[in-house]
């Protein structure tokens, strides 16, 4: 069991708060209402612009090459992910000037900020930890949300979503981050200190599961499309 693992089973019930949301449920099935989704994008949108900034604190962060370039190719990866916003956005005629003029969430702030908190004030391996459930948990939601539709994806109303983090290439993504914190943890840390870090992720998986919160409850004070 990697670090990955052992941090899940320490938060399961804060874990499956945020992987088996009600959001993520819809979302799957097709049914989500498309002003839950759209409120959800633009706010991701403005998630992955400071999630780019902990990357940039990571570098910083980092004492040798080996984690600076992992560093870079998490920035790297959290650049062509706001392409897939852009993507579907300019669906709605949402230009990426639009998107970034909007108000940043209540949801929004708490999680980000959270995370940039813990790259400051922690270590290395404190800010891998706070990104691992986005990170490495979108992965694991976008490959079950695929399994779970054996029929594929062409005509589901969410596939190109659901697609970009099923894909070989966002897999890999998460398979270099799962392994990069495994070996921070072997370098770092103890089994005290795994109690600190458990708590973390599972806060981290709390503020995940009320940022798909926040699509829902944008959907319901909408009007109808």
């Amino acid at each position: 069991m990697d670090i990955f693992d052992r941090l899940k089973a320490a938060a399961s019930a804060d874990w499956n708060s945020y992987v088996d949301h009600l959001f993520v449920r819809q979302l799957g099935a097709g049914s989500l209402p498309q002003a839950a989704f759209r409120t959800y994008l633009v706010q991701d949108y403005l998630f992955l612009i400071q999630f780019a900034r902990a990357y940039a604190l990571a570098t910083y962060k980092c004492r040798t090459l080996t984690d600076m370039r992992a560093a870079q190719a998490g920035l790297a990866a959290v650049l062509s992910e706001m392409e897939l916003h852009v993507r579907l956005c300019g669906r709605w005629g949402l230009s990426p000037q639009d998107i970034e003029a909007a108000p940043e969430h209540q949801a929004t702030v708490a999680y980000t900020r959270f995370v940039l908190d813990c790259g400051a004030a922690g270590d290395l391996l404190d800010l891998h930890v706070a990104l691992a459930p986005c990170v490495i948990g979108y992965a694991e939601i976008g490959r079950t949300l695929s399994t779970g539709n054996p029929a594929g994806l062409a005509d589901h109303p969410y596939g190109e979503w659901i697609g970009e983090y099923a894909s070989d290439v966002y897999q890999e993504v998460a398979a270099r981050a799962r392994r990069h914190l495994d070996d921070l943890a072997a370098r770092s840390m103890t089994e005290r200190r795994f109690v600190e870090l458990a708590a973390l992720f599972g806060t981290a998986s709390r503020l995940e599961a009320d940022f798909w919160q926040m699509g829902l409850d944008g959907a319901a004070a909408s009007p109808p499309d």
